[in-house]
């Protein structure tokens, strides 16, 4: 037989009580009960663990050097116990979440502010970046949890990516400027000869718009490129060119205007996309439950719609 950690909780009880009666009342058992545990425990570790004096019990030679030794065993299992139901009750943990430079400027901010209200004392870890990054940490078991543009390709399949969102792109050009054209929309052949400020190589956007512009029968001209989100953005503002980006991202951008493109326009998925097999954390499914909460009660931006 093994000794039990609940045979050494009765055993610290009738040390500190020095009487078997008293001790079953603490622990919660019957006098009989508690003197069976002990007499077994004695029996497994082949010494007797305490002796009568006159009205009360003391400890043999055994019982003493068991002591030290019962006192951090049931204190280590009591720390394990309370690490575990902090992290399960969410009064403790770390979760790590990635998303593209687009979703950590607009939608990941207000997901965090939610997060952050209902467990302040989760430690979150952001990795910016673009969905093929987030897709390889992924992989690479150095996220939990991704917020990333959907291929159409789909995605590898030891990863599950649940689409959340549908945004369409529009053109982001000075507010203070005339309009491109005097239509409420514009085709995507009026920006053949309007100079574009264009994302970086490896840029989720460089990629849909390269391949529009293709498609539309013209090569864009680039003002200037090489920049991630917020570089093309304040690119933009400064009257260097317009670009192609998500509506999401101008909804607090007063300097910019956005102009829809014409039907059938030019719309991404945003996923949600973790390790098909992995066991969330606790902390990661909560932020998972957050983020399709925010979505699907939070004010989305013109032109963004939940799935």
């Amino acid at each position: 037989m093994e000794v039990q950690l609940q045979q050494l909780r009765y055993f610290l009880a009738v040390e500190e009580t020095r009487h078997f009666t008293h001790a079953a009342d603490i622990v919660g058992v019957s006098q009989p009960t508690l003197s069976k545990q002990i007499h077994s425990l004695e029996s497994t570790l082949g010494a007797p663990l305490f002796e009568r004096v006159r009205n009360a019990v003391a400890l043999t030679a055994a019982g003493e050097t068991l002591l030290p030794l019962a006192r951090r065993m049931v204190a280590d299992a009591d720390a394990a116990r309370d690490a575990v139901q902090e992290i399960v009750g969410l009064r403790r943990g770390r979760v790590r979440v990635g998303a593209t430079p687009s979703l950590c400027s607009s939608l990941v901010p207000g997901v965090l502010r939610r997060f952050r209200a209902e467990y302040p004392d989760v430690e979150l870890v952001v990795n910016e970046g673009s969905s093929q990054d987030m897709i390889a940490h992924l992989l690479a078991r150095d996220l939990d949890l991704a917020l990333i543009v959907h291929p159409e390709q789909g995605v590898d399949p030891s990863l599950h990516a649940a689409p959340v969102l549908r945004e369409s792109l529009v053109v982001a050009s000075m507010a203070s400027e005339p309009p491109l054209t005097g239509k409420d929309q514009i085709e995507l052949t009026d920006l053949r000869n309007t100079p574009m400020v264009m994302f970086r190589a490896g840029y989720d956007l460089r990629d849909v718009t390269l391949e529009a512009c293709e498609l539309a029968g013209f090569t864009p001209l680039f003002a200037v490129e090489g920049g991630e989100m917020d570089a093309v953005l304040a690119f933009v503002e400064a009257g260097l060119g317009v670009a192609l980006v998500p509506s999401m991202v101008l909804a607090n951008r007063p300097l910019l205007r956005a102009t829809p493109l014409a039907p059938p326009g030019m719309r991404r998925t945003i996923a949600l996309a973790h390790r098909r097999r992995a066991i969330l954390p606790h902390a990661a499914e909560a932020l998972r439950a957050t983020v399709l909460s925010h979505i699907a009660t939070g004010e989305l931006p013109v032109g963004v719609h939940p799935l």
